[in-house]
């Protein structure tokens, strides 16, 4: 995002872009939980921002092919269902459901992500997005 559009409303809908997600995705903090990395993801993908996405993949499950999918999706909203984090544990799930549409179309995305966290090469604490399951729909 340029600065004249770090003003606008976050995707993920949780306040301004440079307030919310905007200070993950342009590096100057670190997610404190698994939800902030998820709705800062989700945003990524709304942006396209495939190094993003890249940079808080678990490196063992980070596919080679792009990740930040396809030009025709229009994300709408997201929606955080439930999390889970023991205190001070490296582990964590958060369930969202991510709308979107493709050719006008509604769809929607339901996930129990997975996240872990560890140090970086720099020895700081990040969250990373490991794998996800996908409910059965009800």
């Amino acid at each position: 995002m340029n600065q004249k559009s770090k003003n606008i409303e976050c995707p993920c809908g949780g306040g301004s872009y440079d307030k919310c997600c905007g200070r993950f995705i342009d590096a100057a903090q670190v997610a404190a939980s698994a939800s902030d990395l998820m709705r800062s993801r989700y945003t990524a993908f709304v942006l396209r921002n495939e190094a993003y996405l890249r940079a808080t993949w678990w490196p063992e499950t980070l596919p080679e092919e792009a990740v930040a999918g396809e030009d025709d999706v229009k994300w709408i909203g997201l929606k955080i269902v439930a999390q889970s984090q023991a205190v001070e544990a490296d582990e964590a799930t958060v369930e969202f459901v991510a709308r979107f549409k493709v050719g006008g179309r509604a769809h929607k995305l339901h996930e129990i992500s997975n996240f872990a966290r560890q140090a970086d090469a720099a020895g700081t604490m990040r969250w990373y997005y490991v794998d996800g399951v996908f409910p059965e729909h009800d």
